[in-house]
């Protein structure tokens, strides 16, 4: 599903990665651990196409994404992954349900379909009552949700995620990591995390531990 292979990146005189390698299986959910500053989520940028690393490939289905042209790049994106933030970037003038179906409005899809889904979706995740509530009126929880919808409503085949649930406190955290695992059994995902977060790790299929920009797998 997902090829990183020699993966180097360098800021300045600063090489951040240093010929990192990777292979992820469709289906798999992998962990990528590790001490703050050792590249995780410059990777994490790279596989999901926000930033291009200095050498190496990021193959995805055999489709290699470094090749791809800016506007090439940011299609694959809208129509092939969903990102996960920490703080879940939300835009906070507009409501839940208008948040989850921007993706889905940028791919020119129809706004009545696009709002059935959205709502579909919100439903799944246990936020029926917040549709019109805006990211202020929200709890940590409920955003860092709303945000999972939002990644989900273009039917992507991988979900990035970047601290997911670095934000959260232990009950919305541990709701969190259970949902991602639920997400992947119905949707078939293929989910990569970049987490501090040792038991969101320990539940992995995987765990990639980086050090000193390079990977080590457990």
């Amino acid at each position: 599903m997902i090829q990183a292979k020699n993966i180097h990146r360098r800021f300045d005189t600063l090489e951040v990665l240093k010929g990192v390698e990777l292979h992820v299986k469709k289906g798999e959910i992998v962990s990528i651990v590790g001490p703050s500053g050792a590249g995780k989520t410059t990777f994490l940028q790279i596989l999901g196409t926000l930033d291009d690393p200095d050498e190496g490939q990021v193959l995805v289905e055999g489709v290699d994404l470094i090749r791809l042209n800016e506007k090439e790049k940011a299609v694959f994106r809208n129509r092939n992954l969903g990102f996960i933030f920490q703080f879940h970037q939300l835009l906070p003038e507009f409501t839940a349900l208008e948040n989850v179906m921007i993706p889905a409005l940028i791919a020119g899809k129809s706004a009545h379909e696009v709002a059935k889904k959205a709502s579909e979706l919100l439903n799944y995740l246990q936020l029926s009552d917040r549709l019109s509530h805006k990211p202020s009126e929200l709890s940590g929880g409920e955003k860092q949700r709303v945000a999972v919808a939002r990644a989900l409503i273009n039917d992507p085949q991988i979900i990035l995620a970047d601290e997911p649930s670095g934000s959260l406190d232990s009950k919305n955290k541990e709701e969190l990591h259970r949902l991602l695992f639920d997400l992947r059994d119905r949707f078939g995902l293929t989910i990569v995390i970049v987490t501090h977060d040792k038991e969101l790790a320990a539940l992995s299929d995987r765990v990639i531990e980086m050090k000193d920009g390079k990977v080590d797998e457990k």
